[in-house]
């Protein structure tokens, strides 16, 4: 019934554009070509006022379908020479037939025609880069909180950068920045110790993410790809925001010659504003500071050179006080109480070093040399000793007033850990794109190498009514114990090839993509061959419709979370995890209300192969790295995005999922993952005052359904449950106060534009759930209680651009 019911809607969506194809039309045709008449292969042609957009061919020609007596600016754009504009009307049937010429940039190296081929990128969701300080953010990544924006992806908590797409977890995504791979600290456990994440939003030029079925060129990783590229500045640029959890600045020139271009970026945010919102009250003392500097020197119009560092420190201080929760429903209303002595003090730093070596031989071929290195170094300390009382609660008529009526447990816990990682990567990568004609090579051979020592020493003891817990007649047992010292030096041989062909006709275009990838791992001494392709296909139909098809192995070799047991030792057999994906989409432009919009659709199944079971608190994994299972996860993803107000973009995605996984070697049956997420609603919203749009709105919404959680007593053999729905909205309001158009005298002639906002986080102020705190007592019952996320709390900003 599950395939049926999928079947169905995916056959109702894709007969939607059959009979929405316009009929009062008329048809542009034509060629864009040089100074010197050569035609241009891959200038991107687009109605401006809606979403209709193509590509022209090898030999520079193009053809578009737009409504008819309605006026239009037609505009033409490459990377290597200067954009075309043109005022555009047709009558009922017209064909119009137009010969645009192009003037070459003079201070720009063309970076190669197929590396920015429109239809090539969108194979990915694109974000515009406006939307980053547009969005309400209260994680430590505006990128990220558009991310989960995006059908597929599931995060339920706001205070974290980390998101899970399509059933997988957090270890499961790659993470690009020019190319260079991003990693994600280790020893993390919760939100409020992640601080800023790598990604500055004031230097990035352009966001790519895909959820699955990705090309062969991208990494080893079973879930999903954001592909993030910084800016090459060519003028001076400057930022600057103030808020009351942080502030950023960047900077940004070019030399005249255009040969040298810099930029660099600084960050400090604290979130101590919004921790003091949680159950536990104390005194929190999260600072996390950021800096980036990218230089860019051309040497000749054909060699260039990049070079990218970055230097991150967050510093966690938290000395608990006190803790009040209470939960349950009114019929079995409960409170926990917690006294607290002891403190918690983490530091992680992490550095880049990248430089990047550009060679354009001529404008068919574009070949890169990448060499960086990442260094983390995360230490973890505290002792907390925790005294609490669990008591049943009489709730009033209402709910209004509650009063404790009897005592169900009185115990204490003591958590200790001094836990230690250093971790150092180095990659290199030389990888060349080349087009001939309709055809697209690109390739890539690269080496890594991590050296990896960690020392776990982390326990808890638990007492009740004056008994240990566990209980023991002869020793005291610790209720939680790792204890370990690893270390792991090994390197990785990867590389991949990819073609892409362009078939056209009257009918259409039709994309074909194949690629492998081979990564050899010397700690296991195996290869692994992953094969994936794709069919994107776009009719030459009146309205834009774009079909595409890909399927692909995806192989995971673990990463040093996943090669450890519960214990903390290293697993003796480790395992490459294995997933094949399965996609089948649509993507339909249409005009509403005389404005573009975009409905797209995905039903996918990814047939997990050989996966490692693992549970997650908060955003720490714990792996369970000497066990193997099986599983699969299927579902529909759906998304609508145009201008629901005219001038402002706003999208609303709906996911459909299904994840489950059966244990090699235990008595169970499938059951669910970790991150198995039935449904999630997520919407980002934009809206003005018609009469004053220096007045702005934005909403970022999130519905999402329940978790599953297993109960450490007994695991993954059973005892589980789900935890609540996760809802939130966070709400922004601007007000313009200066931009491109004022008329500005004294210090505000200075500014290109400056804006100031309030920000209105968890609007309902609903109790959302992150992870639970287990209390024993002496009978061997155990208690969940949950750990909440932030409340309801207001940001003020104020941002400038010079």
């Amino acid at each position: 019934m599950y395939q049926t019911l999928y079947r169905s809607v995916l056959f109702f969506i894709f007969l939607i554009p059959f009979f929405c194809i316009a009929q009062n039309t008329g048809k542009i045709t034509g060629k864009v070509s040089d100074t010197e008449n050569n035609p241009i292969k891959g200038a991107h042609i687009k109605i401006v006022e809606t979403n209709i957009a193509t590509s022209t061919s090898s030999n520079g020609s193009f053809d578009l379908a737009i409504d008819s007596d309605k006026n239009y600016t037609l505009k033409v754009t490459h990377i290597a020479f200067q954009d075309y504009e043109l005022p555009i009307r047709l009558k009922k049937s017209e064909n119009k037939v137009l010969n645009i010429k192009l003037k070459i940039k003079e201070q720009e190296i063309s970076e190669v025609t197929v590396e920015t081929d429109k239809i090539i990128r969108d194979k990915n969701i694109s974000i515009d880069k406006k939307h980053l300080k547009q969005i309400p953010v209260s994680s430590s990544g505006a990128v990220e909180q558009i991310i989960k924006t995006l059908p597929g992806v599931n995060s339920n908590n706001e205070l974290s950068s980390q998101y899970s797409v399509r059933g997988g977890n957090f270890d499961e995504n790659l993470v690009y920045i020019n190319e260079i791979e991003i990693y994600r600290p280790n020893l993390i456990r919760s939100g409020q110790q992640e601080g800023l994440s790598v990604i500055n939003p004031d230097l990035v030029s352009s966001v790519q993410f895909s959820s699955g079925g990705f090309d062969a060129k991208y990494g080893d990783k079973l879930s999903s790809v954001l592909d993030i590229k910084y800016k090459t500045p060519a003028k001076f640029e400057a930022s600057a925001e103030l808020s009351l959890m942080g502030a950023s600045t960047h900077f940004a020139n070019a030399s005249k010659n255009g040969k040298l271009s810099y930029m660099a970026g600084l960050r400090y945010k604290t979130n101590r504003y919004l921790l003091n919102s949680l159950d536990t009250k104390g005194e929190y003392e999260p600072n996390y500071t950021d800096f980036q500097a990218l230089v860019n020197y051309k040497f000749n119009s054909v060699l260039s050179m990049h070079l990218w560092t970055s230097f991150s420190q967050n510093k966690y201080s938290f000395e608990p006080e006190y803790r009040s929760t209470s939960f349950g429903t009114i019929s079995n209303a409960l409170n926990l109480d917690i006294y607290f002595d002891g403190n918690e003090k983490d530091e992680f730093n992490s550095n880049i070093q990248a430089v990047t070596f550009k060679y354009h031989p001529n404008s068919n071929s574009f070949i890169r040399l990448i060499g960086n290195r990442y260094e983390s170094i995360e230490e973890e300390k505290y002792d907390i000793m925790g005294q609490y009382y669990l008591s049943d609660l009489f709730v009033s008529q209402g709910g209004s007033q509650s009063e404790s009526v009897e005592n169900l447990g009185i115990g204490t816990f003591i958590d200790h850990a001094r836990n230690k990682l250093d971790q150092e990567v180095y990659n290199m990568d030389i990888k060349g794109d080349h087009s001939f004609d309709d055809l697209f090579i690109q390739w890539g051979v690269g080496v890594k190498k991590e050296d990896i020592s960690n020392r776990i020493n982390e326990w808890q003891y638990q007492d009740s009514a004056g008994y240990s817990v566990p209980v023991s007649d002869s020793k005291v047992l610790l209720a939680y114990n790792r204890n370990a010292n690893n270390k792991i030096s090994s390197k990785h041989y990867k590389s991949f090839v990819q073609a892409t062909q362009m078939l056209e006709s009257k009918k259409g275009e039709l994309q074909l993509t194949g690629g492998l990838r081979y990564h050899y791992w010397d700690y296991n001494k195996k290869g692994y061959f992953s094969p994936r392709g794709s069919i994107h296909y776009i009719p030459n139909w009146d309205n834009k419709v774009k079909f595409k098809l890909s399927a692909g192995l995806y192989q995971q070799v673990p990463s040093y979370r996943e090669m450890l047991m519960i214990d903390g030792n290293i697993s003796p057999d480790v395992k490459i995890q294995k997933a094949i994906h399965y996609v089948i989409g649509q993507e339909y432009y249409f005009t509403a209300w005389n404005r573009p919009f975009k409905f797209s659709s995905e039903l996918y199944y990814k047939d997990l192969l050989s996966i490692t079971p693992y549970d997650i608190e908060n955003v720490r994994i714990r792996y369970y790295g000497d066990q193997e299972a099986e599983g699969y996860t299927t579902g529909l993803d759906l998304r609508i995005n145009g201008e629901f107000v005219p001038g402002t973009e706003s999208w609303a995605s709906l996911s459909i999922m299904k994840s489950e996984e059966n244990i090699k070697g235990d008595k169970m049956s499938f059951i669910p993952r970790p991150t198995d997420q039935r449904f999630n609603f997520s919407m980002f919203f934009q809206d003005y005052l018609p009469n004053n749009p220096s007045y702005k709105m934005h909403l970022a919404l999130f519905y999402a359904g329940k978790l599953p959680v297993w109960t450490p007593k007994r695991g993954k053999d059973g005892g589980s449950f789900r935890m609540p729905n996760y809802r939130r909205i966070d709400l922004g309001f601007s007000k313009v106060l200066v931009d491109e158009k004022s008329i500005n005298k004294g210090l505000l002639r200075h500014f290109k534009s400056m804006w100031i906002g309030l920000e209105v986080f968890n609007v309902l102020d609903i109790n959302n759930t992150v992870s639970y705190l287990w209390i024993n007592d002496i009978s061997g019952n155990q208690y969940a209680i949950p750990n909440y996320l932030t409340g309801r709390k207001l940001n003020v900003k104020l941002s400038a651009k010079f």
